[in-house]
């Protein structure tokens, strides 16, 4: 099939490297415009231009898919079907008739759990114990078209949504290449979602990462797991932001937001009991020890996590 991929980030170059060593014709790639990035803010192009530009693959970089000289290229292009990774962008309904068998969309979570944008970081906050990719067929509404194929994973106690991330964008581009194969061969038929089970996954925010010490440990070290790597859970610490990047479960008891702290470890109470800070990253500095951020700051018997 002639294929045109749509994706942004470095998670979707997984799937496109795996469609490129198909048997399929990718003929170009869809991504969404440069943007500003680090220091001097200059425009970068994303992970999947990067990567399109070195196979010296046609790049569409379309500020809206709805731009009429977007479609009108689509539609000279002609591609039989467009697989989707996280592409970024609200496609309007005259794109999504172009292509004769659609717009086929991985998504990272077993539909119709966790529609939305941040699905792997929502699975782990809520406790699931297994989540999973879906194939399905891109309509209007939100991740709510009919599904051509499904695997699960099973969520570790110490994975963060950056390792769940990484298992599901190797197995899930598979998936999608034999979706596109199945597809292609006219033996594959996607069956429309159930209506039960619905849950949504809107991307995190900042505001959203703030730790509750007064809730449960577990719910806490979840947080933690499921903010990291973006937008990365954080709590303050004399009067300044201090993000929390890995966490490990104890027996111990503190009160909430109580600091104890020891030459091999920094414990922190919650709603039920301690938990042990493994790494941090004050504000304006790179990721550190625990123990070796607390030995800097000289913790006292004062001090506490979380307040004002």
């Amino acid at each position: 099939m002639r294929l045109v991929f749509a994706g942004t980030p470095e998670v979707s170059v997984t799937a496109l490297e795996a469609i490129v060593a198909s048997g399929h014709d990718l003929v170009a790639v869809v991504t969404r415009p440069d943007a500003p990035a680090g220091r001097g803010r200059k425009l970068v192009a994303s992970p999947v231009a990067e990567y399109a530009e070195k196979l010296g693959v046609e790049v569409l970089k379309p500020v809206k898919p709805s731009d009429p000289d977007f479609l009108a290229r689509l539609r000279e292009i002609a591609p039989d079907c467009c697989p989707v990774v996280a592409y970024g962008g609200l496609l309007p309904q005259a794109a999504l008739d172009i292509p004769p068998h659609g717009w086929i969309n991985l998504h990272f979570s077993v539909l119709p759990a966790w529609r939305g944008a941040a699905p792997v970081q929502h699975s782990i906050i809520a406790g699931d114990d297994v989540t999973g990719a879906s194939t399905f067929r891109i309509v209007k509404a939100l991740d709510a078209g009919p599904v051509y194929g499904v695997l699960t994973e099973p969520i570790g106690p110490n994975d963060t949504a950056g390792d769940l991330l990484g298992r599901l964008a190797s197995s899930g581009a598979k998936l999608l290449v034999d979706t596109l194969d199945g597809i292609e061969a006219g033996i594959l038929e996607a069956r429309e979602q159930p209506a039960e089970g619905v849950s949504i996954a809107p991307k995190l925010t900042v505001e959203d990462a703030e730790i509750d010490l007064s809730a449960p440990a577990q719910r806490v070290d979840r947080l933690v797991r499921g903010c990291n790597p973006s937008p990365g859970a954080w709590t303050t610490f004399r009067g300044e932001r201090l993000k929390v990047l890995a966490t490990a479960l104890t027996d111990e008891e503190l009160p909430p937001g109580a600091i104890r702290s020891t030459k091999a470890a920094v414990t922190v109470g919650t709603g039920s009991k301690a938990i042990q800070l493994v790494t941090v990253q004050p504000q304006g500095k790179k990721p550190m020890a625990a123990a070796d951020w607390a030995r800097g700051v000289r913790i006292t018997d004062d001090d506490r996590l979380g307040a004002e």
